[in-house]
């Protein structure tokens, strides 16, 4: 495949074809993460995704395509689980603390790693013109907390004299750095200190009522 031809809307396909794209794309994401881009080919995914090749060019006709269409669907994993009900729009510190115990807590962290990070990390070696769609996953990303820690403000959790976007930067940092760390220690130690230290950070911020909640525990 080239890279110039941008990927074929899903919008447009049959739920048969919904369901075939779909399952390319994942089979891209996952080929992608455990070989690299550079060493994903067409072979490969239509063995994995049990897809012709002429299949494989009707729903992407370029790499650059099916880069496009992996970004977007690691994209809205991740998202997807930080918007879940549990962590509460991340309008309080006992959200966002649930959040770092859930990685710290997850076994196969330090194994797994970051698939968006991982993705990043790939893509910014290739000359493939989807930079600014990955950046925009990331901002996505990044302004879940800094959503939440508005409205944290407006809640009068936080003072405001907290940055948000500032705030929001350290987390998002946090994470991949002490994701990244974690994965070359084998150890997920790297990554619950970094969390520990960023929401210390944001506890500097905290009024009253969540000091004394914090001192009570």
């Amino acid at each position: 495949m080239t890279s110039t031809t941008a990927a074929r809307a899903p919008h447009t396909l049959t739920a048969k074809g919904q369901a075939t794209r779909a399952r390319i794309v994942e089979q891209a994401a996952e080929l992608i993460y455990t070989k690299g881009v550079h060493a994903t080919n067409n072979e490969q995914l239509r063995r994995a995704a049990g897809v012709s090749g002429s299949q494989l060019n009707h729903y992407f006709p370029t790499k650059e395509s099916l880069v496009l269409a992996v970004i977007a669907w690691q994209a809205e994993r991740i998202l997807s689980f930080h918007r879940d009900e549990r962590f509460a729009g991340f309008d309080n510190l006992d959200a966002v603390r649930a959040w770092a115990d859930y990685y710290v807590g997850y076994e196969r962290a330090y194994q797994e790693g970051c698939t968006l990070g991982s993705l990043a990390s790939e893509i910014i070696k290739t000359d493939l013109d989807v930079h600014d769609e990955l950046a925009g996953a990331f901002d996505q990303w990044r302004g879940i907390f800094r959503e939440g820690i508005e409205r944290m403000q407006q809640l009068g959790r936080i003072s405001t004299e907290a940055d948000p976007t500032q705030l929001a930067n350290l987390f998002l940092a946090a994470f991949q750095g002490g994701m990244l760390l974690a994965q070359v220690a084998q150890d997920i130690a790297p990554l619950k200190e970094a969390l520990q230290a960023a929401i210390d950070y944001l506890q500097t911020f905290a009024t009253s009522p969540d000091v004394d909640e914090l001192q009570a525990r």
